[in-house]
């Protein structure tokens, strides 16, 4: 985040992902990429140490009171270190967390929250289904209501932190014959009997995150681990919106850093021609547009940020957040594109890590949403934002304003 427009609280947590970010061992990520680990839970059971999850929740339950502004430089930061960091940071003690914040139970804030946001037990999030990603509400996992518990059964892919999760976040549908709004409930479901994990992904980059297909089979969940009411996941699903696309727009500007910074680097001390190629233009100028393109992707999520936080309710937020995420993962791939491409040949191999990172970046515009998603609810959102200002007559008419705005026969529709 511009440091400019932090506060010295701001300043001062900033400094302590920082020397999280400096007390990973060099090991640990490469180990990770190569997939010797499955899931860093030493990594986030250090960062719970550190009171570092989920900044903007109450004090009460292990946060401090903080803010979306502060979540996002937090992730970005966090994003340094590689883009799997971030994935499995976020996933658990922000996503997760923020569906029990906002529609749990004290009894289920205090059951799962505190302990995961002290990095003792670790959760994911299961959404993806092997027949749907983005049509959530094709969900087939089941909850049949047997009196006291409702069992489950399905199955969820792409599930990161599917191999170290201590419980997961299950969409699963509780009324077949309801309209698909009112079908599906979410749930707390423990890792346990019946849950098992077939599949571990091998997957192009962002390694080490467990990522894999989970299956239910028969699992028997209380009641009580409903979150929010029953048949109304929709609910749920429409706040996570938030911290899955907005948190993943500010972890993404931090995981492409580091490839400027490297090959920004690596132009002053390369020499071609009797010069530094940063003194040509044509590699200058492509550093000068990575260096915009991460400014302004940077200010789509303050901005972004600055909105949730002032309390706009999620459907007003909803094509703010389509744009920062669609905008920041596109500006970002690009911005590695351009350090690839200054550093050549050498920056396609493995003596520098901006392969890696292209490979990992390459997640940022698929999963929470992939970016046609976005594009779909960014139409809808401006067409509807049109149409209402044009109903309200509270503008100016623009088109008018031509000089020959009303010559007969020219404006043609149909």
């Amino acid at each position: 985040m511009f440091e400019f427009m932090m506060s010295d609280e701001q300043k001062k947590l900033r400094e302590e992902v920082r020397d999280l970010v400096r007390w990973v061992p060099r090991q640990m990520i490469l180990d990770m990429d190569q997939d010797k680990i499955q899931f860093p839970k030493e990594f986030l059971r250090e960062a719970g140490r550190r009171n570092l999850f989920g900044c903007r929740y109450p004090k009460q339950w292990g946060g401090r009171e903080m803010d979306w502004v502060s979540t996002c430089m937090v992730m970005e930061e966090i994003g340094t270190l590689g883009y799997i960091f971030a994935c499995i940071f976020g996933v658990g003690a922000e996503l997760v967390c923020d569906a029990i914040m906002l529609h749990g139970t004290d009894e289920q804030k205090e059951k799962y929250v505190k302990p995961l946001l002290r990095g003792d037990i670790f959760a994911a999030e299961c959404l993806t289904e092997p027949r749907g990603g983005s049509d959530f509400f094709g969900t087939t996992t089941t909850a049949e209501d047997k009196g006291d518990h409702f069992r489950i059964n399905g199955q969820k892919r792409f599930i990161v932190g599917a191999e170290g999760a201590d419980f997961f976040l299950v969409y699963a549908k509780t009324d077949p014959d309801a309209e698909p709004h009112k079908a599906l409930t979410c749930f707390i479901v423990d890792r346990g009997p019946g849950v098992s994990v077939d599949y571990i992904y091998g997957l192009m980059g962002s390694r080490g995150g467990g990522a894999g297909r989970v299956v239910f089979k028969d699992v028997s969940v209380p009641k009580e681990n409903i979150i929010g009411q029953l048949n109304n996941a929709y609910a749920v699903f429409n706040t996570m919106m938030i911290p899955e696309r907005l948190g993943t727009a500010a972890m993404t500007i931090g995981a492409v850093r580091p490839a400027l910074d490297v090959a920004t680097g690596y132009t002053t001390r390369r020499k071609a021609f009797g010069s530094a190629i940063a003194q040509f233009q044509g590699v200058s100028f492509q550093i000068a547009e990575a260096a915009m393109l991460l400014d302004a992707a940077r200010s789509f999520v303050f901005t972004t940020a600055k909105a949730v936080d002032a309390g706009l309710p999620a459907k007003a937020t909803r094509r703010m957040v389509s744009e920062t995420k669609k905008f920041v993962t596109e500006s970002c791939q690009k911005v590695v594109h351009n350090a690839m491409q200054v550093m050549g040949g050498i920056g396609y191999t493995t003596v520098f890590p901006v392969e890696r990172i292209a490979r990992d970046i390459r997640l940022a515009s698929i999963w929470t949403g992939s970016n046609e998603v976005m594009s779909t609810i960014i139409a809808h959102e401006w067409y509807k934002e049109y149409f209402g200002r044009k109903s309200r007559g509270d503008e100016r008419d623009y088109e008018n304003d031509a000089a020959e705005a009303f010559a007969e026969g020219e404006k043609i529709y149909e």
